[in-house]
């Protein structure tokens, strides 16, 4: 079965090969915005669109896609433009809670048949120092990421606390991309 994942993040495929260790990259190149506030739902359809524009150039396979927001006081965070706006991110997110929110969606690009989810998971912050910011920000790490960080990164000193799934916060919620996946047949790694 061919299973392509629309995604350039790294992250994701990673993630992916726990799930289905053979499948192509091919990234969507869409307008990335969402439809409406920083909802589930909204979240879920971007995630369709990117699935549906790669489907249209992977005709045999089954296309995977995800999208990722970070949404604090109701504004969705998505990855920041420049060193200001990385900062800005972390200084807005210390140690205040947040949600992270993947919409996940699948398309079988042969008969056109689709699904999507949205997984939510809320994200306490550390109260990091401004220290902290500085180095992280030197380390070039915030700036491909949804929020301007990454659970993992520092060994995890940027989190106090997770409520939901880890896997959610890193780009791609397993449990859900599976029973998602095996909607459509995959039967991978941990797919009944």
């Amino acid at each position: 079965m061919r299973v392509v994942l629309a995604s350039a993040s790294p992250r994701r495929r990673e993630l992916m090969r726990e799930i289905w260790p053979e499948f192509e990259v091919l990234p969507s190149e869409i307008d990335e915005t969402l439809d409406g506030g920083p909802t589930p739902d909204t979240v879920a359809r971007l995630a369709l669109r990117k699935a549906r524009a790669v489907a249209a150039h992977a005709p045999t396979a089954i296309v995977l896609a995800a999208d990722t927001v970070v949404v604090i006081d109701g504004m969705a965070l998505g990855k920041p433009s420049d060193p200001e706006e990385a900062r800005a991110m972390l200084l807005r997110l210390r140690g205040r809670q947040h949600e992270v929110v993947t919409g996940v969606a699948a398309v079988e690009a042969a008969t056109a048949r689709e699904a999507s989810t949205a997984i939510v998971s809320r994200v306490l912050m550390a109260s990091y120092s401004d220290a902290t910011i500085d180095a992280y920000m030197a380390s070039g790490s915030p700036f491909d990421k949804a929020g301007g960080y990454a659970i993992q990164d520092l060994d995890g000193r940027l989190v106090d606390a997770l409520v939901g799934s880890y896997t959610n916060v890193v780009g791609l919620p397993l449990a859900a991309t599976r029973r998602l996946l095996g909607e459509f047949g995959v039967s991978g790694r941990g797919i009944p």
